[in-house]
């Protein structure tokens, strides 16, 4: 019986082989020839390298090369040949022995040399000592520490705020405080190299806009609204920010803020806005973009901003709600791993801050020196002013490039020296040009501060116009 069966089983498996396709036949056929000439081939072993000789082995290690550290930097590269200036960087100040009138320095109230300012400051030395050894979290948190957050807030009209120990590391720290990977980030073109590092930190998805362009930024909105509603489980855990500057470092531009505010709310997302060229210049009582536009400190989400500029300090700040603020002191990098701001230069911000409040007339004098001095570089052969006439920050670029950024810097250079050689110190804006997303052209800055006469503004720009056509015409 089972002789049978076997029978009956080899003739399906011959039926089935004749009723197959040919394609499939052809297909097996390749496999079994394959698989016998793997069972049947011979295997092969590698061939050894014989051991080299004691000799052989010294040429070879004499003659290897290792890559270097780093690419080679030329010696005439600008990082490695800077002004050295003697005494503070004041309105008047000496660069490399020779004195000039300082249109370079972000001292814009001019507070760097204040008395009370001062003063303030040799009283919490003789308190306090020099530094503090320690983050804020490890006994480096003192009282002038709280008084400062204290008046910070209260100026800027916020539930709270946090100081950190350097102004780069502010908003560097702030951003991937909040953004984290899977989160996406809308920040301008122009944004300044801090934010960049932040943006980098935080591992979210960047998506870049147009310099101020409203416009370009809703059509990313749209896509990303668009895109979220193809998985909207994804879209519910995914947060949305959108990272500017009040006034823009890099081009001197302020920010469209109400329309910026009006797209947050329509599509839901959070605005961070970074202050450390606005703090202490734009609004009646120096509070920045919010109070130049008249809109609530309340529609913006984290406002960021150093006391190394109006506030002729070191460190940055952040404020906000108190639930907002609070989370960097969990998360914010160089919060909680840096040492914690001096309490001598906390002093002297506090110090800075009453000064802003008692006159608040000075902003509108640097407003007026700022617009005088605009006007006055208008038409400059060669050169073209960037920025709007409320900064006290502007570029002068070249109105056309040579074709070689090497060469135009090279040009920008020659009028700065002409100039400092005539008693006007200027500086070129400089940037890590690897390193940045959107490199900006090469560029002059010029740095209006309120201690300038309008005798001195007048004459750096007809400096600066001088040695324009002698350098480019």
């Amino acid at each position: 019986m089972a002789t049978v069966a076997e029978q009956w089983v080899l003739v399906e498996m011959v039926q089935a082989l004749y009723e197959a396709p040919a394609y499939h036949l052809i297909l097996e056929g390749i496999l079994i020839l394959w698989i016998i000439r793997l069972v049947f081939s011979k295997t092969y072993k590698l061939q050894e390298r014989s051991d080299l000789t004691a000799k052989e082995k010294e040429e070879l290690i004499e003659e290897w090369q290792p890559e270097p550290l780093v690419p080679p930097v030329s010696k005439n590269h600008p990082a490695l040949n800077y002004n050295i200036v003697s005494g503070p960087p004041t309105h008047n100040i000496v660069v490399n022995g020779k004195e000039c009138v300082n249109f370079a320095s972000f001292n814009f109230l001019g507070l760097l040399a204040n008395p009370r300012v001062k003063a303030a400051a040799f009283s919490s030395l003789k308190k306090y000592g020099v530094g503090t050894c320690g983050p804020r979290g490890f006994y480096g948190t003192f009282d002038v520490h709280l008084d400062l957050e204290e008046r910070l807030a209260k100026f800027m009209k916020t539930e709270e705020a946090i100081i950190y120990s350097y102004g780069f590391s502010t908003i560097a720290s702030a951003i991937p405080a909040y953004s984290k990977r899977g989160d996406i980030i809308f920040v301008d073109s122009a944004a300044c190299f801090a934010i960049q590092k932040g943006l980098q930190a935080s591992r979210s998805d960047i998506k870049l806009f147009k310099h101020n362009d409203v416009a370009d930024l809703e059509r990313l909105l749209k896509e990303q609204e668009i895109e979220d509603q193809k998985n909207p489980r994804k879209a519910r855990v995914t947060r949305r920010f959108i990272v500017v500057e009040g006034l823009y470092m890099n081009t001197g531009t302020i920010c469209p803020l109400p329309e910026l505010v009006k797209l947050k709310y329509k599509y839901k997302a959070r605005i961070f806005l970074e202050e450390s060229l606005s703090f202490g210049v734009l609004g009646e009582h120096g509070r920045g973009v919010t109070e130049h536009y008249g809109i609530s400190i309340d529609d913006i989400d984290l406002i960021s901003a150093n006391m190394e500029n109006a506030l002729a300090s070191v460190g940055g700040f952040c404020c906000g709600r108190s639930f907002v603020v609070d989370h960097q002191r969990l998360s914010g990098q160089g919060y909680c791993f840096s040492a914690s701001l001096p309490p001598l230069l906390a002093a002297a911000a506090i110090e800075a801050l009453n000064i802003m409040e008692e006159n608040p007339d000075i902003f509108a004098v640097l407003k007026k020196k700022c617009q005088n001095i605009h006007k006055s570089l208008q038409g400059v052969s060669g050169l073209k002013v960037v920025g709007e006439s409320l900064s006290p920050a502007l570029h002068l670029q070249l109105e056309e490039s040579t074709g070689s950024r090497e060469k135009d810097v090279k040009l920008l250079q020659a009028i700065v020296d002409q100039c400092m050689d005539k008693g006007i110190a200027l500086t070129q804006a400089r940037y890590l040009d690897k390193e940045e997303k959107c490199l900006p052209p090469p560029s002059i800055r010029v740095v209006v501060t309120v201690e300038q006469t309008e005798e001195e503004l007048q004459r750096a720009a007809s400096t600066i116009r001088e040695a324009a056509q002698a350098v480019l015409l």
